[in-house]
């Protein structure tokens, strides 16, 4: 009866937790507790489908929300995170939230938001997966973070290396202020106000802001080109696109 549960398993349907617990990983290991956060349903099945088969691998839970998650289940040793979700959460939120409880995040993704790969990177996941990556890849990624390794994808690295932290036109951070608060949208005076600093130290530190970006030989004479300087380097986010059809 065991070796039929185990076969219908590998059909495509869920084993029983039990079944998947007494046939051990790959390996003979541990099996890992997965949980997912993702507010797309195909998604959800679709994770659910590739991780049925994988003795090692339990899905014990899922939720459109991380809070939602940790209230069905917080005993997890991984859980897989879209960086997109309805709730409009911030992923350096949701990633902090899930590692205070000494849960590893693997970001499960379009990867088409640098800003947001950026920002989860920085609040320490193991890696970042594309949801267009072919079934063996993410269950390979999900088995690998689930065992606290590192999954370093182009993606990955494609999000640290891109993100200069604005080194390379050598702003202080008092720059760096200046210029996110400016390239948003505010005026001069604006952030002064929310500074502290006088108008006119505002406007030196954005005429100085500019010639640094031009002797970096990415010149930005006019605010719409700070704002894609900033973009560029992570200071501010890109753009949303419209909301997604559910």
């Amino acid at each position: 009866m065991g070796a039929g549960a185990g076969a219908e398993g590998r059909s495509g349907v869920r084993e029983p937790v039990t079944a998947k617990r007494r046939a051990g990983g790959p390996r003979g290991g541990a099996q890992r507790r997965i949980g997912l956060v993702e507010d797309h349903e195909s998604v959800v099945m679709g994770m659910t489908a590739m991780l049925a088969a994988e003795p090692d691998l339990d899905l014990v839970a899922t939720a459109e929300t991380v809070p939602d998650l940790l209230a069905r289940s917080d005993r997890l040793d991984l859980v897989v995170l879209d960086l997109r979700l309805a709730d409009g959460s911030v992923p350096e939120d949701n990633v902090r939230m899930l590692r205070e409880r000494a849960i590893e995040v693997l970001v499960f993704t379009g990867a088409d938001n640098p800003f947001l790969v950026r920002s989860a990177a920085k609040a320490g996941v193991l890696g970042v997966v594309r949801k267009s990556a072919d079934a063996a890849t993410v269950v390979d990624s999900v088995r690998r973070a689930a065992s606290g390794e590192q999954v370093v994808t182009t993606d990955w690295a494609a999000a640290i290396d891109g993100d200069p932290g604005l080194a390379g036109v050598g702003l202080s951070p008092r720059q760096q202020e200046v210029l996110t608060l400016y390239a948003s949208g505010e005026k001069a005076s604006r952030v002064a106000r929310l500074t502290g600093l006088s108008e006119q130290t505002v406007n030196d530190y954005l005429a100085r802001i500019r010639q640094k970006y031009a002797d970096a030989g990415r010149p930005a004479p006019t605010k719409t080109d700070l704002y894609k300087r900033a973009v560029e380097d992570g200071w501010l986010p890109v753009p949303e696109p419209p909301t997604r059809q559910r």
